[in-house]
């Protein structure tokens, strides 16, 4: 089984819940060159990102290829308990998808 390309970090302060992701793709915007070859890379990026606290969506993010390699996010959501359920979810221009889940602190 391949490890997931999503690192989930959650911390409860104060009245909202602390919420970080890091997740692993190249975020190519087709636009730069192989250093080796002078060839252009094809354009790979994350084009959708989804997040789902106990099964409802809290946020979807149409991305693009703009963003830096190894993307990272931060959040804060309110109203979240400990042990609530939180699962991100992405799809890139390619079609690939990934997902993880975790439990709140």
């Amino acid at each position: 089984m391949m490890a997931s390309s999503i690192k989930i970090r959650s911390q409860r302060l104060d009245d909202y819940t602390e919420i970080k992701l890091l997740i692993s793709h190249p975020m190519e915007n087709g636009r730069n060159r192989d250093p080796l070859t002078n060839e252009l890379i094809p354009a790979h990026f994350i084009r959708e990102l989804l997040l789902q606290l106990n099964g409802a969506s809290i946020i979807r993010a149409d991305l693009g290829g703009s963003m830096s390699k190894n993307p990272f996010f931060s959040f804060r959501l309110k109203n979240s308990r400990g042990g609530d359920s939180l699962r991100v979810s992405w799809v890139d221009n390619l079609d690939q998808t990934d997902s993880a889940e975790h439990n709140l602190d």
